[in-house]
């Protein structure tokens, strides 16, 4: 692998911002490509860095100053992301995660992938930590934590011979509390419909720290319609709620935007390979010719939430997949249930997902023959009601 392009675009020592960035490849090369950086201006977005990618194929937009989202992507007729009520990208700086009893982490939402987390991630609820003396107080946590309301630290391009890679670090840390860090890598092949993401999370400090971390990978048009389907394999899917049971029936099925709909969500226990644990999930249009698919090892992420809002299309027509380390109840619950991991003192964890964009019948038909393979080794249970286990709703 050969790097012909590497940019620092913002590190530790430097305070001019982003340097501006657009690249070519050579007439004669497979595939044009390009990177660029900017800075948005006016209103809520004011202050916001933005990294676009484009491999030739699949392009989509960075945030460095929201966590390393992903605000958007395209990838030929397939839209990646959603019309969110929130037209742009918001600064952190305008955001209060206290708001509206910790629901104040909405004011941002629009990101196609957005990271929930680091140390908490989930429903906003009271939980039980120590103050600087080593005792025990009871404070508020917010809707998803604080990780998609942090700016980098540190971003890096890179370019080589065979593809696009963009780096950052970011810092969740504080005095007397959690001290995480997040070095991710997104890369994608020129020509590509994919790109990889591989996060490595580390316990900076000497103590051990909890840890948790849900990916919201969002989706409204061009792929989310009446007729769409969610194709996973699993052994069992439970309601989170009493109004999730309402929709059972149709858990993995899409209607057309409806104005009042109250959001559904199902709590997945997903199949994976033998060995690698390796599974797959995908949203495909009502046609079947559009998907996202997506790649990972449950050992990573042993938790998978599907999250459903077809709402109204100015209130927010979008459905989430969401593989996680636990499930998005509060932290409380889940640690009482066993499913809060911790990272001890100089601990590092790290990830991979793949997001891949089907654009052929034929990929998409492969795909769902590899699921309904994975689906074989296990029987399905549908569970018409919450589960104890699963939910604290």
């Amino acid at each position: 692998m050969k790097t012909f392009y590497k940019s620092p675009l913002l590190s530790p020592e430097s305070t001019d911002g982003f340097q501006a960035v657009n690249l070519t490849a050579d007439a004669d090369s497979a595939s044009n490509w390009s990177v660029k950086s900017y800075t948005l201006r006016g209103g809520l977005q004011e202050g916001v860095q933005v990294v676009e990618i484009n491999n030739g194929k699949l392009s989509f937009a960075v945030l460095p100053t929201r966590g390393m989202g992903i605000w958007k992507g395209q990838c030929g007729d397939v839209s990646l992301g959603w019309d969110s009520p929130v037209k742009d990208p918001v600064n952190p700086a305008f955001i209060n995660l206290q708001d509206r009893g910790g629901l104040g982490w909405l004011k941002g939402f629009n990101e196609w992938f957005v990271r929930c987390g680091l140390n908490s991630m989930g429903a906003p609820g009271i939980d039980t930590v120590l103050d600087y003396s080593g005792n025990a107080f009871e404070v508020p946590l917010t809707l998803h934590g604080n990780i998609a309301n942090v700016p980098a630290r540190a971003v890096e391009v890179e370019v080589t011979d065979e593809a696009i890679i963009v780096r950052g670090e970011v810092d969740e840390t504080m005095m007397f509390g959690p001290a995480l860090r997040l070095n991710t890598e997104l890369r994608t092949e020129f020509g590509s419909g994919a790109m990889t993401i591989i996060d490595t999370v580390t316990n900076l400090g000497n103590n051990p720290q909890e840890h948790e971390m849900l990916y919201h990978i969002n989706y409204g048009a061009s792929l989310l319609e009446k007729g769409s389907r969610m194709v996973a394999p699993f052994k069992q899917v439970a309601p989170r709620d009493p109004r999730s049971v309402e929709g059972i029936d149709t858990f993995d099925q899409y209607g057309a935007p409806e104005i009042g709909f109250v959001e559904q969500a199902y709590l997945y226990e997903l199949v994976g390979k033998r060995g690698s644990r390796e599974t797959m999930t995908m949203l495909r249009n009502a046609a079947g010719d559009q998907a996202s698919l997506l790649r990972y090892s449950l050992k990573d992420f042993p938790c998978f939430t599907l999250w459903k809002n077809t709402a109204g299309k100015a209130d927010g027509y979008v459905t989430g997949l969401e593989p996680a380390t636990n499930f998005p109840n509060s932290r409380r619950f889940e640690r009482e249930k066993g499913r809060v991991m911790t990272l001890a003192g100089g601990e590092s964890r790290t990830t991979q997902l793949t997001i891949e964009t089907l654009d052929t019948k034929a990929a998409i038909k492969a795909a769902e023959a590899d699921i309904k393979k994975l689906q074989k080794t296990a029987k399905a249970i549908v569970h018409p009601k919450p589960v104890a286990r699963l939910s604290d709703c």
